[in-house]
């Protein structure tokens, strides 16, 4: 069975609140955008031993137990028998970037396992095990424009934006930590929902939405900054960072001209 794990880019990123278990509220909206991951299983046989898993692409740090497609396989093995399967995921999203990747790959192969051996799992009751993988796998079930609260995953689903725009999303290649990240922050509630945000002029968005990490990871790779000053001399809409970082993606009304120095960090470059 074969599936593409999509993308997100954040739209606007607020933290509200320490949370008494650790993690913060925020509120944003997750958009699903046009950069896929590819992901592949086929059934093993009973004495293979074990499931496999083979990485190729854009191969993210880490032991392979620590892959989010095995975390995910895990938690559906630890309800549902199962049998092992050979696993071939190949990375076109670059990890550490706030597109959520990892997150897209583990809900992704729980899907594809509840449709695969007829688990009978709701698209909830999905959320509720792509949780466990990470705050923003809920999304990925669905995988429509939502607005999100909670860490995450209380999702109301919003309406898709105009078809005429053109996204480019550029990733320089600095890995950011979303632990170190958060650990970072001051969180506020202050401002108005996102979401009606959202429902404005896309012209309006620069005064009216922020990403709070922007305030903490910009100081500390100022380069970042300045790819989001290029995108709005190249003629973005919008500019922002994703999650908390470090793509930085601008809206356009038509493919801009970029120079060669951000062309070949472009991760993306397409209709949103």
């Amino acid at each position: 069975m074969i599936d593409f794990p999509g993308a997100k880019i954040n739209i606007g990123l607020k933290i509200t609140e320490k949370r008494e278990d650790g993690y913060h509220n925020i509120q944003t909206i997750f958009y699903p955008v046009r950069l896929y991951d590819i992901l592949e299983f086929i059934v093993l046989s009973p004495d293979a031993g074990g499931d496999r898993l083979t990485v190729t692409g854009l191969v993210p740090e880490g032991a392979r137990e620590d892959n989010l497609v095995i975390r995910a396989l895990e938690i559906i093995k630890n309800k549902w028998s199962l049998p092992y399967f050979e696993i071939h995921l190949h990375k076109n999203i670059p990890a550490g970037a706030g597109l959520g990747g990892g997150s897209s790959d583990a809900a992704f192969m729980m899907k594809m396992l509840n449709k695969c051996f007829k688990l009978g799992l709701s698209a909830e009751e999905l959320k509720n095990q792509a949780l466990r993988v990470g705050s923003d796998a809920p999304f990925f079930i669905e995988n429509i424009p939502s607005y999100a609260e909670g860490r995450g995953e209380l999702l109301t689903p919003l309406n898709q934006l105009g078809d005429d725009l053109y996204l480019v999303i550029i990733c320089p290649g600095i890995h950011i930590s979303t632990r170190e990240a958060y650990h970072s922050c001051k969180p506020e509630k202050k401002g108005t929902n996102l979401s009606v945000y959202y429902r404005e002029n896309i012209s309006k968005w620069k005064d009216l939405i922020e990403n709070d990490f922007e305030k903490i990871v910009f100081p500390k790779h100022p380069v970042l900054k300045e790819i989001k000053e290029l995108l709005y001399k190249s003629g973005a809409i919008f500019s922002s960072m994703s999650g908390s970082g470090s793509a930085i993606y601008g809206l356009f009304r038509k493919k801009p001209v970029l120079p060669g120095s951000a062309e070949r960090y472009i991760c993306y470059s397409g209709p949103l």
